[in-house]
């Protein structure tokens, strides 16, 4: 088993599972440290399960190109809406009128706290007039491969940012 980051080596039998920005990987010791450690998931109960006519519920899902967004929200949104809506001279209130959203939700998003989704953006780019999204290439995966193993780790793909 690999690091899911760099791709060094990790012990099968006590794989050390971390959530970094947001998803819970399996890494090595050093990567770990970028993330806080996760608990092994609870086993499963398993209970006696009398047979049924209906049809079972799968969950094998066909990935493709087409899922993969197109867009994607720029990196310093929160300044670029605060910006926007101090040029405009509004105030939170008056933003949250207009895009019919909470003060609390503005706050939480023009401090960084909190990312809009795709709606919220668009209601944000509709009414401060700004660009928030952008258009995303796709990338050639095939180049970034673990030269050792032959895989693809996320350590071949992006760059850490040391904190």
């Amino acid at each position: 088993m690999e690091c899911e980051i760099c791709g060094k080596p990790v012990p099968e039998h006590n794989p050390i599972r971390a959530k970094i920005e947001g998803s819970v990987m399996v890494v090595c010791k050093d990567c770990a440290k970028l993330g806080t450690i996760q608990k092994a998931p609870p086993k499963p109960k398993f209970r006696k399960q009398e047979k049924s006519n209906r049809p079972t519920n799968t969950r094998n899902r066909s990935y493709s190109r087409n899922d993969e967004p197109s867009e994607e929200l720029i990196e310093d949104f929160a300044f670029e809406i605060r910006k926007a809506r101090e040029s405009k001279n509004w105030s939170r209130e008056d933003l949250g009128k207009k895009i019919n959203e909470r003060v609390s939700v503005i706050t939480r998003i023009e401090t960084g706290k909190m990312t809009p989704d795709i709606k919220l953006t668009k209601k944000f780019e509709k009414a401060l007039n700004i660009k928030l999204l952008e258009k995303v290439d796709n990338i050639d995966l095939n180049q970034f491969v673990n030269s050792s193993t032959g895989e693809r780790t996320l350590g071949n793909i992006m760059k850490i940012k040391r904190k």
